[in-house]
């Protein structure tokens, strides 16, 4: 059986920038599209390029609706969010690069869920 990784993101311009939130099942990949403007889209628009917080799901379905639940939510939840586990809006996205699934681990028991 194989083992199905999930990922819904947040990225975000600056600090207190301008956000979005999104699911992939691939986080690198998706990310480095971002962060290339390969997509034309909102993030390539709005220079939305750092990744600022992430949760790991295994079923696709969870992970859909993790996603479709915070893009209701107001700003400032998101922002709390975010601060629970990177307060400083550190750019995860190097140690993704570095660390891979040793990365999604650590900050998946970090994030509040």
């Amino acid at each position: 059986m194989r083992d199905h990784r999930y990922f819904v993101y947040m990225l975000a311009s600056a600090p207190q920038g301008t956000l979005y939130v999104g699911v992939t099942n691939d986080l690198t990949r998706r990310v480095s599209e971002h962060r290339e403007g390969s997509v034309p889209g909102f993030t390539r628009k709005y220079g939305v390029k750092s990744l600022v917080w992430f949760e790991e799901f295994g079923d696709v379905h969870d992970a859909i609706a993790r996603e479709k639940s915070l893009k209701r939510w107001r700003r400032d939840w998101k922002r709390s969010l975010i601060e629970a586990g990177n307060p400083h809006w550190i750019d995860l996205y190097p140690g993704l690069c570095e660390g891979g699934s040793r990365l999604a681990q650590r900050q998946g028991a970090a994030w509040p869920g």
